[in-house]
């Protein structure tokens, strides 16, 4: 089926918010008696904040009684300072991109809907953005695949017809299973990972996807 629309990952890929939410980590699990390794932060990226919070948890032990509390520090610490970081490297000439082929365009993001529209708000992206959909409140964040399926029936679109990107492997997993065409664009200290070999192009930067790499797909 000919592609038709793209479907956007968020943080990590459209905004600099990752760091955000590895500080919100470390400050609030610091309360509880813990912190995490960097890789140990990397092996639970593209989880939402729940599900996050409840395996670390339970790996070192924390009463379970205080999950609802900690989710919503870090959900506000990072809601908080979201507005501070950096559209990423791009992120405009990606949408342009889209925008000039009359593609459909959407998000689907772990992040909870408000965190989505302050994004979208921020980086101007309004007018370009037709749909948005939430893990949030699903049975299953990614990298089940339903986020990016709600977000293409929203779009009216087949899942089939789209392209995604992404920038983490669970994510990267989620948009394949939905049946869906992938570019990864993993952060730098990834790039190397053999895991992502698995999506059907990986790049270093949003800004190098280009007709080329376009040709590819169509």
């Amino acid at each position: 089926m000919q592609l038709n629309t793209v479907i956007f990952d968020m943080d990590g890929l459209l905004v600099d918010s990752e760091p955000l939410w590895g500080e919100a980590a470390q400050e609030i699990f610091k309360r509880y008696g813990f912190t995490l390794t960097e890789a140990q932060y990397t092996s639970t990226t593209g989880l939402r904040t729940r599900e996050f919070v409840q395996w670390w948890f339970d790996y070192y032990k924390v009463d379970a009684g205080e999950l609802v509390v900690a989710e919503k520090k870090i959900l506000d610490y990072v809601l908080e300072r979201v507005e501070e970081r950096a559209i990423m490297p791009g992120v405009h000439y990606i949408v342009d991109f889209f925008h000039s082929k009359n593609f459909k365009m959407g998000i689907a993001s772990s992040s909870p809907q408000n965190l989505i529209d302050a994004v979208v708000k921020m980086a101007g992206l309004a007018p370009y953005i037709h749909a948005t959909s939430s893990a949030e409140d699903l049975p299953f964040g990614k990298p089940h695949p339903q986020v990016y399926l709600d977000c293409a029936e929203k779009l009216n679109v087949a899942p089939t017809s789209c392209i995604c990107f992404e920038d983490s492997f669970n994510g990267m997993i989620a948009a394949k299973a939905a049946r869906m065409k992938c570019v990864v664009v993993p952060h730098h200290n990834q790039q190397k990972e053999e895991r992502f070999g698995a999506a059907d192009l990986k790049l270093t930067s949003l800004q190098n996807f280009s007709e080329l790499h376009y040709g590819l797909f169509v």
